[in-house]
């Protein structure tokens, strides 16, 4: 009985009138394919990319140098150097990470509190040499600049649930 069955199959051709089936199912819904480098698809406010250091409104950098983010870097990416102003508040000389190590666990962001280091929207990074991946302050400062509007907006919508 099953090789007749199976016989049957294999003559009325079943297989293939299924395959034609769900090929026409889909031929005339919408296409769900994003046309990569000029569209791109939506991303969380919690997608963790291309680090950036931060500034206040009025220009001052935010980092106030407590190493909490070196401290829990588990990739030890992050070294940081920092000496105290006239102002007795303590501020960076030095802020590197080191892109090639960094795992974009998110900790470092977690750790700073003041929002100083965060993890922005962009993943649109590759380089040509190991060297470019090397981020300074300045690196990160530029990055925080460029990205302000869309890392603020971000953490505003993340703020319910930290």
């Amino acid at each position: 009985m099953a090789s007749l069955d199976r016989t049957a199959r294999a003559f009325l051709l079943t297989e293939l009138v299924s395959g034609f089936a769900l090929t026409l199912k889909y031929m005339f819904k919408p296409k769900v394919t994003v046309n990569y480098p000029h569209e791109k698809g939506p991303l969380s406010p919690r997608f963790r990319g291309e680090h950036a250091l931060r500034r206040y409104p009025n220009g001052e950098e935010r980092c106030i140098a407590c190493k909490l983010c070196e401290a829990i870097c588990p990739a030890q990416a992050i070294t940081i150097e920092a000496e105290p102003r006239d102002d007795g508040s303590r501020r960076t000389t030095r802020y590197d990470i080191d892109m090639t190590k960094c795992i974009y666990c998110g900790f470092c962001q977690e750790a700073c509190p003041v929002d100083a280091i965060v993890e922005g929207p962009n993943f649109e990074f590759s380089t040509e040499t190991r060297e470019e991946l090397m981020y300074n302050k300045d690196k990160l400062l530029a990055n925080g600049d460029r990205w302000e509007s869309l890392i603020a907006a971000n953490l505003r919508a993340d703020a319910a649930y930290r």
